[in-house]
């Protein structure tokens, strides 16, 4: 939706106002839907979930502007690509694909190519001037802006926006589902970043932190549980460090009210939220989960490093003592919620010993799972500025397979102690692997298979008793 559009604006007012008593909008919004153009729209997401959530504003938007979307990139008038800067394969998987939609372009002339999110915004117009494989470089606050930008660029002008917002959050927007199960969806919260941590380039990408309405967060969640979703991901960079304050009454809430909130919709619609800094997560947040069953049991922790110089280096704003006390605290609160994590090895200066830090961190948490990175520098951090990445890229490659062997033993460990326990479970869909077994997860995240039974479906919450396990799913059959 365009806020210069009087139809939409006198919705959007509304909306605010019958959000704040639990009403939903999604219908006024479909009302209001466009005549299609006849073209298409194809768009791929890579990185994390806040660009998965990106993708879809960005398909509402041109929804609105008449453009279908279709998985048939040959036959797509517009090619979108949404990336992450966070590491350089991410940005080197990019490149290759823009190799890819330029023969597309080739094939078929009028054809745009648009290069969306965190590396639009890193490398602005170099994706036009030097490497002229791009149409659009748009950045994360700008996709309002794509429908005009698309028709300046189809006259031939530059198609560029990578301003920052200090107010853009698309609490308007109604996100188009993309490839959707129907029984999951992301919804975004805030947006940007006031953590400076020393090596990500996330602050300077995505502009500062802003939270969003929340009752229109509340109001999407509604809509999405009445149109079947039964579980939803409240995302941000540090969703805990939500705040937003009504313009009008004061009202304040704190990400712990939002969870209650949200979690007040339904006790069918179940509630997991991404990422957690442990700086912010309060215990208030954790007594919240705690209180209500549908609010998964299930914390993403991200570490990084489990050396107090090496943080102090990352400035992470927390030591490890204090990350220990942190992990005791959930586990005191919540003994059975799980814990992931984010860690990088080889940051500048690491030596043997503090990687030996990660490690016996990593045995100290009992992280269910781990995204684990060697570092990879990032033009434009502090890290590249100030410090020297002198780790040789051998000695990496062996810090991180001992830290993945480390953390697929724990895995498989913790998996098995699961066996012979019975867990309620929100069934997503049909097995990758089978079609004859359901897939879903249990509220500590963790992937179930179980053979499906004549009158399930996705959506439908079901008990499974656990039977075996390995250190990515656990398998079990549905209790009768």
């Amino acid at each position: 939706m365009y806020n210069d559009n009087p139809t939409l604006k006198d919705l959007n007012a509304r909306t605010i106002d019958e959000t704040a008593q639990g009403q939903v909008y999604s219908e006024a919004v479909s009302a209001l839907a466009p005549e299609p153009t006849g073209k298409q729209f194809y768009i791929e997401s890579y990185g994390c979930q806040m660009n998965f959530s990106d993708s879809e504003i960005v398909a509402s938007i041109l929804g609105e502007a008449g453009y279908a979307p279709t998985r048939d990139l040959e036959g797509a008038d517009l090619i979108l690509i949404n990336t992450c800067s966070i590491r350089e394969k991410a940005e080197d998987t990019v490149r290759k694909r823009l190799r890819v939609f330029d023969k597309v372009k080739r094939r078929r002339p009028g054809t745009m190519v648009g290069v969306l999110g965190c590396m639009a915004e890193r490398l602005k117009a170099k994706f036009l001037e030097e490497e002229k494989l791009v149409d659009l470089v748009v950045g994360p606050d700008a996709y309002r802006d794509l429908p005009g930008l698309v028709a300046g660029a189809e006259e031939g002008e530059k198609g560029v926006n990578v301003f920052l917002s200090r107010e853009e959050t698309y609490a308007d927007i109604n996100p188009l589902r993309l490839q959707s199960n129907g029984v999951t969806a992301f919804i975004s919260i805030m947006r940007g970043c006031d953590n400076m941590c020393s090596f990500c380039v996330v602050p300077y990408t995505r502009g500062r932190e802003r939270s969003r309405n929340a009752y229109s967060i509340v109001a999407e969640a509604t809509d999405l549980f009445q149109r079947g979703f039964r579980e939803v991901t409240l995302l941000g960079q540090n969703v805990d460090s939500y705040k937003w304050t009504h313009p009008e009454t004061g009202e304040r809430v704190t990400f712990a009210a939002l969870l209650e909130m949200v979690a007040q919709v339904d006790p069918k619609l179940r509630i997991r939220f991404s990422t957690s800094h442990p700086k912010d997560i309060t215990d208030e947040v954790l007594y919240t989960m705690r209180d209500h069953e549908n609010i998964c049991k299930y914390i993403h922790l991200p570490v990084q490093s489990g050396n107090s110089r090496i943080l102090d280096l990352m400035n992470r704003t927390y030591d490890r003592e204090w990350y220990r006390k942190k992990v005791d605290r959930i586990y005191e609160i919540m003994p059975d919620c799980a814990i992931s994590s984010d860690i990088i090895t080889g940051f500048c200066s690491e030596t043997e010993e503090e990687h030996r830090d990660t490690l016996s961190m990593v045995d100290y948490a009992r992280y269910t799972m781990s995204y684990m990175f060697f570092y990879s520098e990032r033009p434009g951090t502090p890290a590249a500025r100030k410090l020297t990445d002198d780790v040789p890229l051998e000695v990496k490659k062996r810090r991180l397979q001992e830290i993945i062997d480390l953390q697929t033993t724990i895995s498989d460990e913790r998996n098995r102690a699961d066996i012979g326990t019975t867990f309620t479970v929100l069934i997503e869909g049909e097995s990758k692997r089978s079609d004859a077994d359901w897939k879903g997860r249990n509220t500590q995240n963790k992937m179930v298979i179980f053979p499906r039974l004549a009158g399930t479906a996705p959506g439908d919450y079901v008990s499974v008793t656990i039977t075996d396990a390995t250190s990515a799913t656990l398998l079990g059959n549905q209790v009768s």
